[in-house]
């Protein structure tokens, strides 16, 4: 048997297009064994699945990944790629053309420093402990000594009063299901004047607003031109396939790794690829490979690995 811990939502109708019960179909037939869904709610409870054999794969995201790898030697198999054939993307703090920011990155003079200019402005963040919307941007702002630590430097939290009192108490950390929430929550809290600086991945500004057909763009962009991507300060990893190598044996994790990376060349492979995982297509990888860099990124936001660690 074959199980695949995945976050299963409250109102997944079952004939659905996206339902993950897809993904353990497919797998059924390719692998030619049982393979059932074991639901979790959390990536901290993902990552106590593979740990304690209630599951032998889990999809989860780089951040929980990271930490997995590092607290309880789990590895990864593959790793979902971006449709220009990347597992990575780039995170950049997105500001308006007008904004003192912009002009100090964009003078030719060293001496101005758009990262400091961010203090004390009002931050659009994705979500709370979201990779490119919170995790990477603090923790470039940590490491570099633009902010400092308010509170427990061991206790996740410190991280919200960091973030409230480096930008101001007014930046946006949204919940799942407001406005502001996600990529595109971040940039319509920039694009409606409610924040001077929004954090986003290098395609977020494109894909929302750059559409050749205006039509197609969100109803509260501004023109293209208005938004500038100040320099990246790292790239977060894209979705891995984990697993817990003192559990499951090396000709399974082969067998994975195959059916995973054949699913794009199947019609019913590429719709669950598309509409399931969200995703052109998957390559084989290793926690070393896809995740080592990451952690240097995030390593400096308090309590980053107990938080994981300890949920």
């Amino acid at each position: 048997d074959l199980k695949i811990a995945y976050d299963l939502k409250d109102d997944l109708e079952p004939e659905s297009i996206d339902n993950p019960s897809r993904i353990a179909d497919y797998l059924c037939d390719v692998l030619e064994m049982n393979v059932t869904i074991y639901d979790v709610d959390s990536p901290e409870l993902a990552m106590e699945a593979l740990r304690f054999g209630n599951a032998d794969i889990a999809f989860m995201d780089g951040a929980a990944a990271w930490v997995g790898w590092q607290q309880y030697g789990l590895d990864a198999l593959a790793a979902d790629q971006k449709s220009d054939g990347r597992t990575f993307y780039n995170a950049h703090a997105v500001v308006l053309k007008d904004s003192e920011m912009a002009t100090a990155y964009l003078d030719d003079d060293d001496t101005t420093d758009p990262f400091a200019l961010l203090a004390g402005k009002t931050s659009c963040h994705t979500g709370w402990l979201k990779s490119a919307g919170m995790l990477l941007p603090m923790g470039f702002l940590l490491g570099n000594g633009y902010a400092n630590v308010i509170g427990d430097p061991n206790d996740i939290e410190s991280l919200r009063s960091t973030v409230l009192n480096f930008f101001n108490e007014n930046s946006s950390i949204p919940d799942s299901g407001t406005p502001y929430y996600s990529y595109s929550g971040a940039v319509k809290c920039l694009s409606e004047g409610v924040g001077d600086v929004a954090f986003a991945k290098d395609s977020t500004i494109a894909s929302y607003c750059g559409n050749t057909d205006v039509a197609e763009n969100e109803a509260w962009c501004l023109p293209e031109d208005d938004y500038v991507l100040l320099p990246s300060y790292g790239s977060a990893p894209s979705h891995p396939v984990m697993y817990n190598p003192e559990l499951i044996d090396a000709e399974l994790v082969a067998s994975v790794q195959d059916a995973l990376v054949g699913m794009s060349d199947s019609v019913e492979g590429q719709s669950v690829l598309t509409n399931v995982l969200n995703t052109p297509s998957i390559v084989k990888t290793t926690a070393q490979e896809h995740l080592s860099s990451y952690g240097a990124l995030v390593q400096d936001i308090p309590g980053i690995q107990s938080y994981f660690g300890t949920k």
